[in-house]
């Protein structure tokens, strides 16, 4: 592939994901980065753009500034924002949306800097051509984003994913309370699940978890079934370059011997999980039970299990004795096991009665979240600990 000049990338995150997303970067080549909260800075070229964009499982957008300045009242924001060649980035013809995020005093109103923003690219282009750009909210050929921190240090970026990333492309129902797509990778990839072993996800709802792990364990790109990067609207677009970037993440699609299972015992739930899944093309790589978990025998092969249980956010749902129930479940019937579950219910993961073995702080939406791993052993952890020394 082509060589050219690089620009400065920054792929946003969730929280506690950051590191997941440094090791996915390294997987495509970029191995200098810079850290930080829900996000990860890095430089690459485009051909580095168009592969962030399609293999990044745990980033929710890409964005690439273009201009960084201080400013001292809003109409010195909208002369500077003004004095960017917006019409080398795209036409007049194409439509463009502001998203802000202010910190300066100098505002009081963080719709204030992006109507700023958005009268300085329109007066520009009507200065030149005659003709204002129009601005479409819902979904712009381009998507332009306003950073204004406490310093009044100002940063105009273009946003190259245009739909958040986690909108792989296929979906096509969810459930009540769906998990987002890159929170759900993400959690997989925190496991250390090695792709060698069985997958369970026992509370699978509408199938979100399921089809991350697949994808994962064939190395399929999370966000091959896009139809569409806000990249592609950029003057700059390269339809030939993304197009061999395609083709080279196609060629690296893997097999897998292992089983993907996941258990609901909502049926018109599993309904959705079986559309979702047929939807992304991974009918025959992934097994549903319509089961409660707790009738569900174990496979002899032992592997990872990853979930999402209920909460208890909804009025009237009392989820102690489920959690009761599935820390006993697993005592039962997954020795040998890994297990993780991701819950905002601090008083119910106690429930669980196994200690964890790691806890991890996440965010599902706004929910402060904790996942737990509980590593299942025959015995207690001290003898099997004593036993691989005397092995060794």
């Amino acid at each position: 592939m082509r060589s050219e000049s690089k620009m400065k990338i920054i792929a946003k995150t969730s929280y506690g994901l950051e590191e997941v997303l440094v090791e996915e970067l390294k997987q495509i080549g970029v191995t200098e980065v810079e850290l930080a909260t829900r996000a990860v800075m890095f430089e690459g070229t485009k051909e580095t753009l168009y592969k962030a964009n399609l293999w990044l499982r745990s980033a929710n957008r890409l964005i690439v500034p273009i201009r960084t300045f201080k400013i001292k009242s809003a109409d010195d924001l909208y002369d500077k924002v003004k004095n960017i060649a917006w019409e080398d980035i795209f036409t007049v013809d194409q439509t463009f949306a502001i998203d802000s995020t202010v910190f300066s005093e100098i505002f009081n109103h963080t719709k204030f800097a992006a109507f700023k923003t958005k009268d300085a690219i329109a007066d520009r282009f009507r200065d030149k051509f005659d003709k204002r750009p129009d601005v479409d909210t819902d979904k712009p050929h381009i998507r332009i984003n306003l950073h204004i921190g406490k310093e009044d240090d100002c940063t105009s970026s273009l946003d190259s994913s245009g739909d958040p990333l986690f909108k792989r492309g296929f979906r096509e129902s969810n459930s009540l309370a769906p998990i987002k797509e890159d929170l759900a990778a993400g959690m997989i990839l925190l496991s250390g699940w090695d792709k060698k072993s069985n997958f369970i996800d026992m509370f699978c709802g509408s199938g979100t978890i399921l089809i991350e792990a697949a994808m994962i364990a064939c190395n399929i790109p999370p966000n091959i079934n896009r139809a569409v990067f806000g990249f592609m609207n950029w003057k700059t677009y390269d339809d030939d370059l993304f197009n061999e970037v395609v083709d080279d993440a196609l060629d690296q699609e893997i097999g897998f011997d292992f089983k993907i299972i996941g258990l609901d015992i909502d049926g018109r739930v599993m309904g959705m999980a079986r559309a979702n899944i047929e939807a992304a093309g991974l009918t025959d790589k992934i097994e549903l039970h319509k089961k409660d978990f707790k009738d569900f025998d174990a496979p002899q092969l032992k592997g990872v299990i990853v979930c999402n249980p209920p909460y208890g956010e909804r009025i009237g749902e009392n989820v102690d004795d489920l959690y009761t129930a599935f820390g006993d479940n697993l005592k039962t019937r997954y020795d040998g096991w890994n297990a993780w579950m991701i819950s905002s219910n601090m008083g119910a993961l106690k429930k669980v009665g196994l200690r964890p073995s790691r806890k991890i702080k996440l965010f599902n939406g706004s929910l402060e979240c904790r996942f737990m791993k509980y590593e299942m052993y025959r015995g207690t952890k001290k003898i099997h600990k004593l036993v691989g020394k005397q092995e060794d």
